[in-house]
């Protein structure tokens, strides 16, 4: 990550201890990017491009949480229409055979489609410098967070201004930042798009080598992953040192989440253990050493249209048992594609050595769009009993 201020300055810094510990260095074979761990707790999302040339077996993981090393079993999926040509679908989830210790934050993804024109924390492992230098070539590994602007979809921008890019942004797909150091000289969009937005000040950076997979976070929510970076210098702006180098002026090109929202959502369900798959299935006593405890949502009548993706929001409700000490607290939206009839909300249980009685917790489901509960209900309520798995000798 280059930044508009020395790099080494506070505001750029994250800790073991913050928001942002649950994004990972991640890589194998000697290539490394930036990972995020998703809401399962254990599958992290990143670019497909970290794993290019790779199959898709399970294999040795390499990881860094900015204090240690080390290394997990995982299988990697890539989105099945990447095209490292054009550098569309660059997306990978990786998914480990166990769950993450619950002191790494977990991330929901950002599903709305108004990220253009909002700013976002960018957070990775990358090569550091700043705007004026570009990327420096250092051996310290840093971790950094700098904000941006999501400027305009690429493919409509350059369909707009009449650009011509030896490559092909899929439409919709692509969303871009450039690193604007208060000057309208570096500010390329705007040459392009006519609306000028000079930066987000000192906390203002650009992705560079190393930070490809890592998230762009908007309301603490994962928005862009980061791809590559570009520059644009026939229009009497842009990069200021006409090197592709992080400097002020070059663009950076993020995979748009929302757009991948049934791929990273279907492979997450997917990779479940011991999910249920109908209703007789589902658990609704469970042991404490189980990974997860599962809830099932049903949506029975036939849609306005076979295209809608029926919503809701969920969360979890302390009952006896405590979040944090007996379950991993969790709220996000729940989506039914046009294939699904059903879905799994799936709450990570955390095992202890502590003597204790069997506990409850709560699951509040609301906000149902394209459906209802039926007349009146605004909420469903389902419990969950966790039971002891100690014993006193």
């Amino acid at each position: 990550m280059t930044t508009t201020l020395d790099y080494t300055n506070s505001i750029y810094k994250t800790s073991i201890n913050d928001f942002y510990n649950g994004v990972l260095k991640i890589g194998t074979n000697g290539f490394y990017g930036t990972g995020n761990l998703l809401y399962d707790g254990r599958t992290i999302l990143t670019a497909a491009h970290v794993f290019d040339g790779l199959s898709s077996d399970t294999k040795t993981i390499y990881l860094y949480d900015s204090v240690k090393n080390f290394t997990l079993s995982a299988k990697v999926t890539i989105y099945p229409s990447y095209d490292s040509r054009n550098i569309n679908g660059d997306l990978a989830m990786v998914t480990f055979d166990t769950n993450f210790t619950n002191l790494y934050n977990r991330y929901q993804i950002y599903r709305d489609t108004n990220e253009i024109s909002k700013n976002y924390i960018a957070v990775g492992y990358g090569d550091v410098g700043t705007g004026n230098s570009g990327a420096l070539d250092l051996s310290t590994i840093y971790k950094l967070k700098t904000t941006n602007t999501f400027d305009a979809d690429f493919k409509t921008l350059m369909d707009y201004s009449g650009t011509r890019l030896s490559w092909s942004p899929q439409k919709d797909t692509i969303l871009i930042s450039d690193f604007d150091n208060g000057n309208s000289s570096t500010d390329i969009i705007a040459y392009l798009n006519h609306n000028q937005n000079l930066g987000t000040g000192n906390t203002e950076g650009i992705i560079a080598s190393g930070d490809s997979g890592g998230a762009a976070f908007i309301n603490n929510q994962i928005a862009g992953i980061a791809s590559y970076t570009t520059k644009l210098t026939s229009y009497g702006a842009g990069d200021i040192n006409n090197y592709l180098d992080s400097s002020f002026g070059e663009i950076a090109a993020y995979q748009r989440v929302s757009y991948y929202a049934e791929f990273i959502d279907k492979t997450i369900r997917a990779n479940l253990p011991n999910a249920p798959k109908s209703k007789s299935e589902v658990k609704k006593i469970v042991s404490e050493d189980e990974a997860y405890v599962y809830f099932m949502l049903e949506y029975l009548p036939l849609r306005n249209s076979v295209d809608d993706i029926i919503s809701v929001n969920y969360k979890t409700v302390d009952g006896t048992a405590i979040a944090g000490s007996d379950y991993i607290k969790t709220s996000g939206q729940l989506n039914l594609y046009k294939d699904e009839s059903y879905a799994i909300i799936a709450v990570e249980l955390l095992n202890d050595n502590i003597k204790e009685d069997n506990e409850y917790f709560y699951l509040e489901v609301s906000n149902p769009n394209y459906g209802s509960f039926g007349d009146g209900v605004l909420t469903l309520t389902a419990v969950r009993t966790i039971v002891d798995d100690d014993f006193i000798a």
